[in-house]
């Protein structure tokens, strides 16, 4: 037993001597943290932004951390991001992303075209194919709010805001883009979504490997139920266009029907993860800030088609533009993150330069910054629905750090060859949404004084922020609404 103890020490020993590091004179500030290998794992999943934040004051734009093992160096310089945006050399998107697929999705896709794969999104997210999608989209939410509230009825419903946003933008989404398994596709996209919430519930312990033994069992087996409900998408006539194609292809490269349906998976997660909590995040802002709502309701009502139930997507909305903006701006959290395929040197904005390790990985974080920047957005923390107008109303897109115009000053939508294809047909979703729930239903909050709930700081990196709590409403058909 003693000679076990004391190998087991000389191994631990061993590896805490040669796996350890020191920062060279050209490379950034290290912070290995106190705790051996693990580094600052904790902290940086309990809560990313405000450990960056203390990082970032203690070190810099620039510095490296330790994390689980693996060496993050984060960038927090939004005038230097092209330098890492642009690179497709030394820095690489889809090794992580390959990572994540596989912890998260069970999915593994070798020698996958992520060209020809893009190829169909642009075929069917832009042009032609984006007015058709508009269309479907459109036609789905107006069927389902009013399935939600009978015409007739004059008692309000109460529910959570969340619920409310993100329920109906999913199972919209899900008619939409993977159509329905069963002859009732509103019951089965119900389905679909109750067991996905269950999923993405314990998503984010999938991604970082710390799911508890029942939660293990728990997120696994819903998981095997979505992609049994997933099993036909993109095989029959009600599917997208898009999911047919995007299917096609994983035939063609000869992915089997379970990875195929994995794959899936993956696709509804991208889709339709984000949006509805987007929209919770913005009626909320709207249902508490009187200015805001008075002004967006001013401009859709301009803009409204014959029938008053649709919106005339050629017309512009810079306030409802402006409006979500400043919501993404407050609330969108992704990581960019690249892995470092050859030692590098990174050169900032003011000339420093920097040596990047190969085998390392390198974050951008914009919601630290330039997002929730003072010096780029005087009182980050708070909503000016106005904040991205100019003073004669124009789309504003000038803002500034050190004195240099920055090309990056909000980053909800990723940038470069990774930014979102779906960006457009999301924007008119939500746009649509937002009109649908101001005009045709009477909402108010049931606590007004409760406030606006603070973030869930685990999800950190994955999109959207998510409440840490409900916000309860209570709504109800307008009495004149010609919704139905």
């Amino acid at each position: 037993m003693i000679w076990t103890i004391l190998l087991l020490f000389n191994v631990i020993l061993f590896f805490l001597l040669f796996s350890d590091r020191t920062r060279s004179k050209r490379e950034p500030p290290l912070d290995k943290g106190i705790i051996p290998w693990l580094g600052h794992a904790l902290d940086f999943g309990k809560d990313a932004a405000k450990f960056l934040t203390r990082m970032r004051m203690k070190h810099g734009d620039i510095f490296t951390v330790r994390v689980a093992g693996r060496y993050v160096t984060v960038l927090l310089d939004p005038r230097s991001f092209d330098s890492v945006i642009r690179d497709t050399t030394s820095l690489d998107f889809s090794r992580y992303a390959q990572i994540l697929m596989e912890r998260i999705f069970g999915l593994q896709l070798p020698n996958h075209s992520s060209d020809k794969e893009k190829a169909i999104m642009r075929r069917h997210f832009h042009g032609e194919g984006l007015a058709s999608l508009n269309d479907t989209m459109q036609r789905n939410l107006r069927v389902l709010l009013t399935s939600e509230m009978l015409p007739d009825q004059t008692d309000w419903k109460r529910d959570g805001l969340f619920n409310f946003c993100y329920s109906l933008l999913f199972r919209a989404g899900y008619l939409t883009l993977f159509g329905g398994e069963q002859n009732n596709n509103k019951t089965d996209a119900t389905n679909v979504y109750e067991d996905y919430r269950r999923f993405e519930g314990l998503l984010t312990k999938l991604a970082r490997k710390t799911l508890k033994s029942g939660e293990r069992q728990a997120v696994f087996s819903v998981r095997q139920r979505l992609w049994a409900l997933l099993a036909l998408s993109g095989l029959r006539e009600d599917s997208s266009l898009w999911l047919r194609d995007y299917r096609r292809l994983l035939r063609e490269e000869g992915f089997d029907e379970e990875t195929q349906r994995r794959a899936l998976l993956m696709q509804l997660w991208a889709t339709q993860g984000n949006v509805g909590p987007a929209m919770f995040w913005m009626l909320a802002y709207l249902l508490t800030h009187a200015d805001a709502l008075t002004a967006v309701k001013k401009e859709l009502s301009r803009v409204t088609l014959p029938g008053g139930v649709f919106l005339d997507p050629k017309q512009p909305t810079p306030v409802f533009d402006s409006t979500l903006e400043e919501t993404l701006r407050l609330t969108a959290a992704p990581f960019i993150t690249r892995e470092v395929l050859q030692d590098k040197t990174l050169v900032m904005a003011d000339g420093q330069e920097y040596d990047l390790r190969k085998g390392d990985r390198l974050c951008l974080f914009p919601f630290v910054s330039p997002q929730n920047d003072p010096e780029i957005h005087p009182e980050p923390e708070k909503f000016k629905y106005d904040r991205f107008l100019n003073a004669d109303g124009t789309p504003k897109s000038d803002f500034y750090k050190g004195g240099r115009r920055l090309k990056y000053y909000t980053l909800p939508w990723g940038a470069g060859r990774n930014g979102c294809m779906g960006k457009q047909f999301a924007i008119n979703t939500m746009k649509q949404f937002v009109f649908l729930v101001l005009f045709h239903v009477d909402m108010e909050l049931c606590d007004p004084k409760s406030g606006i709930p603070g973030f869930d700081t685990s999800r950190y990196g994955f999109g959207m922020v998510q409440p840490d709590r409900e916000m309860f409403v209570r709504y109800k058909l307008k009495a004149q609404s010609r919704i139905h």
